[in-house]
């Protein structure tokens, strides 16, 4: 009885602070992207979280000397960035004017991202290790910059928020020791946090397929990206503990797209 009051509670809780911020942060894009999202966070709270974090990151490759080391590496994504944030108005409006800035970290790691607020960081491993054609980089940053048009940052600190308000107020009315409070805590990240990123990459995947094809970057790379990762992941581990999906599950959700997009990509090069 306890725990199924506790449940109730937390669901209640929940259900409480979802009918207060609920909204969708883009317009659907002919992928069709459309899904409620909890935002209780506000945009300026975490911009300003990501301002100061995007800095220290940058501050730090300069005192390493890492920072934009290859200008005609950087050059290469300044220009993919500009054709991609073309077609942002796409799913919102307001993104055009956002402050977009781009740089490089020399660094082994196949690793990539967008703040929110439209700051675009790519590490060198990434594009050298895997001989990264236009296409297929345009394929990460157009994913990378889908986080932030969809401010997915802005709806995982929102439910995070939400989840440990009705983690505290079981445990408070229900007495819950420590161990219980934990356990209900490492349930909820596996039961809501994990799936909700992978639908966050999932949505990522699919408005990144868009924006590249309709800025004339060819969507088959997105799929040949991801034939390279998974050569070159060992070990990936299983979907439902990761906030990735898999390699073979994202490549055949990229393919399943391909005739909504590939007609934007044929127009885009008329």
């Amino acid at each position: 009885m306890k725990k199924l009051l506790t449940t109730t509670v937390m669901a209640a809780s929940l259900s409480a602070l979802t009918l207060t911020g609920c909204t969708s942060t883009t317009s659907t894009g002919a992928v069709g992207v459309d899904r409620q999202q909890l935002l209780l966070v506000s945009s300026e709270q975490v911009l300003a979280l990501s301002a100061q974090s995007y800095a220290k990151t940058i501050q730090d490759a300069k005192s390493k000397g890492v920072l934009d080391t290859n200008t005609a590496q950087l050059n290469r994504l300044k220009n993919i960035a500009n054709r991609l944030v073309g077609q942002v108005d796409v799913y919102r409006a307001d993104a055009a004017k956002w402050q977009w800035e781009v740089h490089t970290i020399k660094s082994n790691d196949l690793n990539a991202f967008v703040v929110p607020g439209g700051k675009i960081m790519f590490y060198s491993g990434i594009i050298d290790r895997l001989n990264l054609t236009d296409d297929e980089i345009a394929a990460i940053m157009g994913h990378e910059i889908s986080h932030a048009l969809r401010e997915h940052s802005r709806e995982r600190l929102s439910r995070e928020y939400a989840t440990q308000t009705g983690i505290g107020l079981a445990a408070s009315i229900f007495g819950l020791s420590q161990g219980q409070a934990e356990l209900a805590g490492t349930a909820g990240n596996l039961g809501l946090s994990l799936p909700h990123s992978r639908t966050q990459e999932s949505e990522a995947d699919q408005i990144g397929l868009e924006l590249m094809a309709r800025a004339g970057y060819n969507p088959q790379a997105a799929v040949t990206l991801w034939q390279k990762m998974q050569k070159a992941s060992q070990g990936e581990p299983p979907q439902f503990l990761s906030t990735h999906p898999t390699s073979s599950s994202r490549i055949a959700e990229l393919q399943s797209l391909m005739p909504k997009v590939t007609p934007l990509y044929q127009q885009s090069r008329r």
